[in-house]
C-alpha cells in the first residue's frame, strides 16, 4: 500500500525504486558483464594509449569521435567487436588490445546547438590506429557494411576518420570463410554515397591502402600537417619490389596540399575536428546569428589602376558573413579560389577567378576546382556565387601539356548540368570563353550576371584583339610613334565600348550595380527563386577528382 509519502512522491514525478531491497543489491552479473565489456574501448581505461599518443601531439579516435559530436547525442554501433583471432589469442588479450576491431562507428547529432535534430544528425566512422594500426579487420569491413547500409538507408552525412592502413592478414578466423575478401561490398556502398549525402574524410597521421581508398571517396579531405596518404603504405612499396621507405616519405602533407589530394590543410586534431564541423554546418541550413562588415568597403577593394592586382580573398571576406569564409585547395590551382561562405547566415558556394596569380586567366587545375565545387553544391542543394575577374582561358603550347582542352571544359558541361542558383558578379575583367565558363556557360545562363563599375568585357583581351583586329592598320602606320598613338587610340575605344554600362545597356549583362548592393542582390536573387526545382542533372554524384 503507498504511503502518503509515496504518492506525494508520485505527484510530483519523483518516481521512488520499485524494490528498494533490490535497488541497494549489486548489479546483476549479466549487466555487470556488459557494463565492463563497454567500458574496454573507453579512453579512462586506456592510459597508455592516451599517453602515446599525447606525445605524437593526437588525440585517439575515440576523442575525436566525442569532440565531434554534440554532448550526451551519441550512439555507438558495433562497440564489442573483436579481431578475428580467436586461433590465436585469447578471448581476454583479444577484448583488452582490439575494442570494437579498430573501428568506432555510431550516430548522432553535430552542430546541435544551431540546427535542429534532423539536420544536426550524423554518421561516424572513425579507425583507431591504436588497435592494430588501424588495418581493416574481417568484423570491423562487417560492422562499416552495416552503417553503410543505414546511411544509405536514412540518408546520413558521414564523416570518416582515416587513420590506418589497408586489409590485415593475421585474422585467421576467417580463413575459413574468405580467400582474399575482394568481394565485400564496403567499398561500393562507400562509394555509392556520393552525391546521395556530404562524406567528409579527415586524417591525422598515416592513411594508407585501404583507408586511403575511403578518403579518396570523399567529398573533402580535411588532414593534420602530421599526415602521410599514400594508395600503398611502405609495406606493400616494399612488397611490389619498389624500394623501402619511411611512412613519413610517402605522400606528406606539402605533397597532397599542392597536388589538390587534400582540400584544407589543419594544424593537429583539435583543428581538424572543429574544421570537419564547420564544413558539416554549410549543408545543415541557415544560421539565424550573424555578423557582416561594413559593405560600403567593396567600393575601394577594385583598384582604380585596371593593371593593379588585388587580393580577391579580400573581397570573398569582406562581402560573406563575418568568419564564414572556409576555403578549398589553396595550394592547389591558384589560379581559382573556391570554398563556401554564407550571407545572411545561407550557406553559398563560391568560385572566384585570382588575379594575382597568372592574372586571374584559368588553368586546367582552377577548372577542376571551379567544376568540383560546382557538383558538390548541385548534389547538396547550394546556391553558387561567382565573382568573375579573368582574362579567358591560359593559352599556349606549355598549358596544352596538362590537358587544358579537357579540365576546363568540365565546366561547361557540369555548369550545363547544374540546377541550384548561380549568380555572377564580373568584378572586373568578363573577357572570352572564360567568362562565359564562370558565368555557367554564358552571361544569361547565370540567374543574373551583374557587374561592379569597373567591370570590362570583350570576346578576347582588348589590347590582343586589337593586334589582332587591325594588324593591317597598324602595319601601314611606318613612323612607330604614330604607329602607337594610333594603337592607344584603338585600345582605349575598346575599352570604352566595353565598358560595364556599355554592356549592360546592349543587354548582354543584366545590370551594373553598386558593389554595396551586392549582398542585396544575391539575397534577393535567392528569394526570387523556386523554392524547390526538380532534380534535372544526369550527374548525380561528385568527382573523387
Amino acid at each position: 500500500m503507498k504511503t502518503a509519502k509515496d504518492k506525494e512522491d508520485t505527484a510530483k514525478g519523483n518516481i521512488p525504486p520499485a524494490n528498494k531491497e533490490m535497488d541497494s543489491n549489486p548489479v546483476r552479473p549479466d549487466l555487470a558483464e556488459v557494463i565492463e565489456r563497454n567500458s574496454f574501448g573507453l579512453d579512462a581505461n586506456r592510459p597508455d594509449v592516451v599517453a602515446k599518443r599525447k606525445q605524437k601531439n593526437q588525440r585517439t579516435a575515440r576523442a575525436n569521435v566525442e569532440n565531434l559530436f554534440d554532448n550526451g547525442h551519441f550512439i555507438e554501433y558495433g562497440a564489442m567487436t573483436i579481431a578475428a583471432q580467436r586461433g590465436r589469442r585469447s578471448i581476454d588479450d583479444l577484448i583488452s588490445k582490439t575494442p570494437g576491431d579498430g573501428l568506432i562507428t555510431g550516430i548522432g547529432t553535430v552542430n546541435g546547438s544551431l540546427f535542429p535534430d534532423d539536420k544536426a544528425r550524423c554518421m561516424v566512422m572513425a579507425y583507431d590506429y591504436t588497435v592494430l594500426a588501424g588495418t581493416q579487420g574481417f568484423f570491423n569491413h562487417k560492422k562499416m557494411d552495416r552503417l553503410l547500409n543505414l546511411a544509405h538507408e536514412q540518408k546520413l552525412p558521414l564523416v570518416l576518420f582515416a587513420e590506418g592502413g589497408g586489409g590485415r592478414p593475421g585474422d585467421v578466423d576467417a580463413a575459413g570463410v574468405m580467400i582474399a575478401g575482394l568481394d565485400l561490398k564496403t567499398f561500393s556502398l562507400f562509394g555509392g554515397l556520393s552525391g546521395k549525402v556530404p562524406v567528409v574524410g579527415v586524417v591525422s597521421g598515416p592513411c594508407f591502402a585501404g583507408n586511403a581508398a575511403l578518403l579518396g571517396c570523399c567529398d573533402v579531405i580535411i588532414a593534420a600537417r602530421n599526415s602521410n596518404i599514400g594508395m600503398g603504405g611502405p609495406v606493400m612499396i616494399e612488397g611490389g619490389g619498389l624500394g623501402v621507405f619511411k611512412p613519413e616519405e610517402v605522400g606528406p602533407i606539402d605533397v597532397q596540399t599542392q597536388n589538390g589530394v587534400v582540400d584544407i590543410e589543419v594544424a593537429d586534431d583539435v583543428e581538424m575536428v572543429a574544421v570537419t564541423k564547420k564544413y558539416l554546418s554549410y549543408f545543415q541550413g541557415t544560421i539565424f546569428k550573424w555578423e557582416a562588415a561594413d559593405q560600403s568597403r567593396l567600393r575601394r577593394l577594385i583598384p582604380e589602376n585596371r593593371r593593379r592586382a588585388y587580393d580577391v580573398h579580400v573581397v570573398i571576406r569582406a562581402l560573406a558573413d563575418t568568419d564564414s569564409f572556409l576555403e578549398l585547395k589553396p595550394k592547389f590551382g591558384p589560379s581559382m579560389v573556391t570554398g563556401f561562405i554564407r550571407i545572411e547566415g545561407r550557406p553559398f558556394g563560391v568560385i572566384a577567378n585570382n588575379c594575382m596569380h597568372m592574372a586571374g586567366a584559368i588553368e586546367a587545375e582552377g577548372a577542376d576546382k571551379a567544376a568540383r565545387l560546382m557538383q558538390i553544391c548541385n548534389a547538396h542543394g547550394l546556391p553558387v556565387l561567382s565573382l568573375c575577374d579573368t582574362p579567358g582561358f591560359m593559352v599556349g603550347p606549355e598549358i596544352e601539356k596538362r590537358a587544358q582542352v579537357r579540365h576546363v571544359c568540365r565546366m561547361f558541361v557540369i555548369g550545363a548540368h547544374l540546377t541550384v542558383p548561380y549568380f555572377t558578379i564580373v568584378l572586373r575583367r568578363g573577357y572570352g570563353l572564360g567568362a562565359m565558363a564562370m558565368a555557367r556557360g554564358g552571361f544569361h545562363e547565370s540567374f543574373f550576371t551583374a557587374a561592379w563599375p569597373t567591370g570590362e568585357f570583350g570576346g578576347m583581351g582588348l589590347e590582343g584583339a586589337v593586334k589582332a583586329g587591325f594588324k593591317k592598320e597598324l602595319e601601314a602606320v611606318k613612323d612607330p610613334k604614330e604607329r602607337e598613338a594610333l594603337y592607344d587610340k584603338l585600345v582605349a575605344q575598346m575599352y570604352e565600348k566595353g565598358k560595364a554600362i556599355n554592356m549592360a545597356a546592349h543587354l548582354e549583362i543584366d545590370a551594373v550595380i553598386d558593389p554595396a548592393d551586392t549582398r542585396k542582390w544575391i539575397m534577393q536573387g535567392l528569394n526570387s527563386y523556386p523554392v524547390e526545382r526538380p532534380h534535372e542533372a544526369d550527374h548525380s554524384y561528385i568527382d573523387p577528382w
